[in-house]
């Protein structure tokens, strides 16, 4: 069946509530999605300034040092039920909210993340950005299946001595992450495309609170390697790749 393309609230979507809210709103439709109220599901939307720390997170010492360094970048501290750790989200970001019903959810759970990222990637690509999928040293929020950005030119990731990058120039531009429950799954995915500074800046202090190793080097946004690229750019070709999967009406 084809995916229902919906927005969310905040600034790309209807009416707001916080980013506690336009992260509830996913699991509402998730639980729509599970319960067979409604079919798969496409959501897109670009958040308020927001700090996503993952369940873990919540549990090392540096947390309420964290919130409020979050806070005082004036990024709202939410915890996400799904995967990961914190993550940061503002209006230069495009937030990808994929709904699937499936009776057994947690087959292909790792194969998801390969997949969407490849799948990503080649959006981004579209767009001028070399794009590439895997871990970058020190990237937050780290996974296997992140998608980073190479600037033009860039040859293999440098290696400085102690206290120095190893991203070799690369960014992290999409995080993903996954919540799985009984009959449905939802995938998550964060694209940073313009203004990083922000970004950068709240997670290097949210890291510092968590004790949690981040070269804020590998905190970019898409715009940074493809310059004027834009929210909207990323969203239709987003969409005209999911079209051209036969994924949307």
């Amino acid at each position: 069946m084809p995916l229902e393309v919906v927005s969310g609230t905040g600034l790309g979507g209807s009416a707001g509530g916080g980013a506690a809210a336009e992260l509830g709103r996913a699991m509402e439709l998730l639980d729509e999605v599970k319960r067979g109220a409604r079919g798969g599901t496409l959501r897109l939307y670009r958040p308020q300034r927001t700090l996503a720390f993952g369940q873990r997170d919540t549990r090392l010492p540096g947390f309420e040092a964290a919130r409020s360094a979050a806070l005082a970048h004036g990024f709202e501290p939410v915890v996400r039920r799904a995967g990961g750790r914190a993550a940061a989200y503002h209006a230069g970001t495009l937030i990808v909210d994929h709904i699937e019903p499936a009776r057994e959810a947690m087959v292909g759970h790792r194969h998801r993340f390969e997949v969407f990222g490849d799948l990503y990637a080649g959006a981004l690509r579209t767009l001028g950005v070399d794009a590439r999928v895997g871990e970058i040293p020190g990237e937050y929020c780290p996974g296997e299946f992140s998608v980073h950005g190479v600037p033009a030119g860039a040859g293999l990731p440098a290696r400085s001595g102690p206290g120095g990058t190893t991203a070799g120039g690369r960014l992290k531009l999409v995080g993903t992450a996954q919540r799985v429950v009984a009959g449905a799954w939802l995938f998550s995915s964060v694209f940073v495309v313009a203004d990083a500074a922000p970004v950068r800046a709240v997670l290097t202090d949210v890291y510092r609170a968590l004790a949690l190793p981040f070269d804020p080097a590998t905190a970019g946004a898409a715009d940074d390697l493809v310059p004027g690229l834009t929210v909207d750019a990323v969203e239709a070709a987003l969409l005209a790749m999911y079209r051209d999967q036969g994924a949307l009406n």
